[in-house]
Formats: structure tokens, C-alpha cells, sequence
């Protein structure tokens, strides 16, 4: 049964192999530099490795705009997307999976009442614009050095072969590590919430759950990379050929560049170190980023009039159309699969000012509060608006809603021992966790505040930045926890009925 559910996103992956490979290898199969089976085959390993190793970065952003608790919606959620991609394709529109998923997520939290988070969503939607644009200036500064150095050091024209060919491969191999590094959020992203995979060992490697369903993922690009990719490859690689193959070559880099710092960890990390404040870790849409990149070799080449306008307008079109669609169908998909089909969609998330959760209200909101004390709320939405009412202000919303959401969490030893792995957790977290053997929560900040008095391994650090990756890491874990011992989960997985 899972993957019947996991197909839709299976599709995307599929689609995303057989489409975005041509970005990546286009210009060197069209060139006749390399053969489609070797860049079928690089391909495929290095999108595998590059979701596997490099992928949470940016699915971590993704999955913050709407936290899909259900596989049903989850499955829902991807197939608009997918559905969408391939209409607007159909048309002749530029399309972008990350927008369509973007669009597809924001269906999902205004059907379940669900909080959007503006802060994601406000990041992502700017890369739409930054990516392109990084990457015509990364294609127009590259170019330009290209060409410097070859007018300054005389090489024969079979070296320039000899250079493009070896050149176009070990790009493309790192193309193909950005794309599934980048991308693979746009494929699974959405699972991540109900995510059906447990951790792997593979004798010196681990992979956690998430880079199980990762792996999955990956596989579905590659299966698409190998199966339907040739057709699009020769296409836009003839047109890509226009270029020349060193100014096409300059493209490819480009692009995997822009795909690779807005998914790389290392690089925040690295950036973080030396002060610098890092970019946002979000998928980001491949072929704008070429068409970013095709505009700043057009601009180094000639100023403007090398720049295809018309095309520019319709991708801007698609910033709007795209995600504006995919919501729409996502919405009414949503509804169709809950009322007609009888899919659960969505966990309803309620919200109340427990006993637990007024202690904790600070004293300039805890009498304005008083009157809802207590009661129980269906969603986010009508929490907001009852807080609205009461005059609480933006600020306190947030901490109210953090508060009050209601997680029923049961801590079971054996349950940590059996869904818990060492490698990851390490032996003190663990250890910690079976502490609370028996206890049951309210609210997962109440889970948070009780392992961070047994051990500090628990404890989230200072916001400072560079403590960024830290606490991301240390947030996957917490979401493990409250994944696996959620009460409802716990009677799913173990077919408890409910009392």
C-alpha cells in the first residue's frame, strides 16, 4: 500500500530525471562528446549520491511550509504537482517542479486549516528571482574568463576538444550531484512527515530514515534519466549547441553551481565560519537557472540583444501560473480524496491554552488570554482568528501557536531501543530518551524541555550562526522522536485501538 502512495512522487522523480537531465548532459550529447549511456550512467550515480549525502538542506526549508503529517495528503499533495508539470508542459509553458510543489503545499495548508509558514515561503519564492539571476552573473564572469584565457594561452584546437569533452563529463557529474542534492526536496519532500522507512546500516555507512526515502527518490530520477531522458537531452542539446560547446559548457557549470550552494550544508557551514551570511538552503528550479545562465552569456557576448525577451516574460508568467494552478488543484484534489475516496489527507493538529501551556504565557499576554483557557481549538486557522479577536498582536500569535499545539507524545523504552538508531542519536540521547520511560505529554516543547534537563546533547545551542547547522541536525532528530512516539503513530504501527 505504501507504494501505491509514494507513486505520485515516484512520477515526479521520474519526471524530473527525464526532463532536468537535459540541462545537465544536453550540450554533450548533442555535441556528440559523450555518449547518452555514459551520461545516463554518471548521471544516475551522482543524483543518487547527491540526494542520499546532500539532500535535507534544502528539503528541510520545504518541509517547514507545511508540515504534511498524513501519506494520503502527502501522496495528494505530489500529484497535483506532477499533474500540473505535465499540463503546463503540454502547453508549451515554462514550468518549474519547485514551484508547482511550493504551490501544491500551500494547497495542503490552507485546505487543513494548517499554519503557512511565511518566513519558507518568503525564501523561497525570492530564490525564483536570485537563482536566474545568480546565475547569469556566475555565466557572464566565467565566460568572460574562458574567453581572457584562451586569447592569452595558444592551444590547438584538439586540445580545446580534448578539454570540452573532459570538461563537459566531470560538470555534468557535478550537475548531477546538485540536482539530487537540490531537487530531490521537490521529489520527497513532502514524505518527509510521514515518512514509512526506518534507518539502514550498510556496514560502514548509515543512512537515516530520510536518506532512505531519499534514496527511493534518487532512484526515480535515475530510472528517469535512463528511460526518457534521451529524447529531451538531443533536443535541448541541439539547442544549447547554438551556444558553442565551451559557452554551453559554461551554462551547465553555472547552473550547478547556483543548484549546489542553495543545497549544500557544507558550504552554509563553511560560509557561517567565516562570517559571511549563508544563502537559504531551498530547492531551486534547474531550467531557469540555465535560462538565468544562457542570458548572462548573451549579456557578455553583446549586451542585450542577444537576450530573448519573450521567452524571460513567459517564464515570469510561470512564476505565478505555475504555483497558482498547482494550488488550486491541490486543493480540490485534497478534497476529492478525503470525502469521495475516503483518504485521510491530514491529522487534524488541534490547539488549546492547556494547564501546561499557561504556565508557561508570559504575564503581558496570560490575562488577555484567560477567556480560552482551556478550550480546545479545531485548527490553526481558528486559534488565529480567535486570537485576533482578542487583540493579541503578530508576535504573540507565534509563541501562542507553539505553545498551544496539541501532540499527544508517549515515551516507550522498547520502542526507543528498537526505533532508535545509536549511530545517529548517539548512546547519551538515547539514553536520555528511555529516561522518560511511561511519560506522556501534551506538547512536544514540553518533550523538548524535559531531555534537555536530563542531558545536554539535548540542548539546542544559541541562535548564533554558527551554531545553524547544529541545531538543524538537532531538530531532525527532535521530529524523529515525536514521529515515533506520537500516540497515533504508536497505534498505527503496533495495531493499538483506541481506547
Amino acid at each position: 500500500m505504501i507504494w501505491i502512495f509514494l507513486s505520485s512522487g515516484l512520477f515526479l522523480g521520474w519526471s524530473l530525471g527525464a526532463n532536468d537531465a537535459a540541462n545537465i548532459f544536453g550540450t554533450a550529447i548533442g555535441t556528440k562528446m559523450l555518449r547518452f549511456r555514459t551520461a545516463a550512467i554518471f548521471g544516475s550515480i551522482f543524483v543518487i549520491l547527491g540526494a542520499v549525502i546532500s539532500g535535507s538542506g534544502a528539503a528541510h526549508t520545504l518541509g517547514k511550509l507545511g508540515d504534511i503529517n498524513a501519506v494520503g495528503g502527502a501522496f495528494t499533495v505530489a500529484l497535483a504537482a506532477g499533474a500540473t508539470v505535465s499540463w503546463m508542459a503540454k502547453l508549451g509553458l515554462p514550468v518549474s517542479t519547485t514551484q508547482a510543489i511550493v504551490g501544491s503545499i500551500v494547497g495542503w495548508d490552507l485546505f487543513t486549516g494548517s499554519q503557512i509558514d511565511t518566513v519558507s515561503l518568503t525564501k523561497i519564492v525570492s530564490t525564483w528571482v536570485f537563482s536566474p539571476l545568480l546565475a547569469g552573473i556566475f555565466a557572464f564572469i566565467l565566460f568572460n574568463i574562458l574567453k581572457f584565457y584562451l586569447k592569452r594561452v595558444r592551444i590547438h584546437l584538439l586540445q580545446i576538444d580534448n578539454f570540452t569533452r573532459i570538461g563537459l563529463l566531470l560538470i555534468g557529474i557535478f550537475g548531477a550531484y546538485s540536482l539530487g542534492a537540490n531537487n530531490i526536496a521537490n521529489v520527497m519532500g513532502v514524505f518527509m512527515g510521514s515518512n514509512p522507512f526506518k534507518g539502514l546500516s550498510l556496514g560502514f555507512f548509515y543512512l537515516n530514515d530520510i536518506q532512505v526515502l531519499f534514496m527511493v527518490g534518487g532512484f526515480a530520477i535515475a530510472l528517469g534519466i535512463f528511460t526518457y531522458s534521451y529524447k529531451v537531452i538531443t533536443t535541448v542539446g541541439r539547442e544549447l549547441h547554438k551556444l558553442s560547446p565551451l559557452a554551453a559548457l559554461v551554462v551547465v557549470l553555472a547552473e550547478s553551481l547556483v543548484l549546489f550552494i542553495f543545497a549544500s550544508q557544507s558550504l552554509e557551514r563553511f560560509l557561517v565560519s567565516m562570517g559571511i551570511p549563508p544563502l537559504p538552503l531551498v530547492p531551486v528550479s534547474s531550467s531557469q537557472a540555465v535560462v538565468g545562465a544562457i542570458v548572462g552569456i548573451g549579456i557578455a557576448r553583446g549586451g542585450g540583444r542577444a537576450i530573448n525577451f519573450k521567452k524571460l516574460y513567459k517564464i515570469v508568467i510561470g512564476w505565478f501560473l505555475t504555483p497558482l494552478s498547482s494550488g488550486i488543484l491541490s486543493f480540490f484534489l485534497l478534497f476529492f480524496m478525503q470525502n469521495v475516496f475516503q483518504v485521510s489527507t491530514y491529522r487534524p493538529i488541534k490547539y488549546a491554552i492547556t494547564e501546561y501551556a499557561y504556565r508557561e504565557v508570559p504575564t503581558t499576554l496570560s490575562q488577555a488570554i484567560e477567556p480560552i483557557k482551556g478550550e480546545v481549538f479545531a485548527n490553526a486557522r481558528e486559534f488565529k482568528e480567535k486570537l485576533s479577536e482578542l487583540g493579541i498582536k503578530k508576535e504573540g500569535t507565534g509563541y501562542l501557536l507553539f505553545l498551544a499545539r496539541i501532540d499527544s507524545i508517549y515515551i516507550d523504552s522498547m520502542i526507543a531501543k528498537r526505533e532508535l538508531d545509536q549511530k545517529w542519536f548517539g548512546k547519551k540521547r538515547i539514553e536520555a530518551v528511555k529516561k522518560l520511560h511511561g511519560r506522556m505529554f501534551v506538547h512536544k516543547w514540553q518533550v523538548v524541555e524535559e531531555l534537555s534537563k536530563i542531558s545536554d546533547e539535548w540542548k539546542f545551542r544559541s541562535s548564533d550562526r554558527r551554531y545553524r547547522v547544529y541545531n538543524r541536525e538537532l531538530k531532525k532528530m527532535y521530529d524523529t522522536i515525536f514521529h515515533v512516539f506520537l500516540i497515533q503513530n504508536i497505534r498505527e504501527k503496533f495495531k493499538i485501538s483506541p481506547e
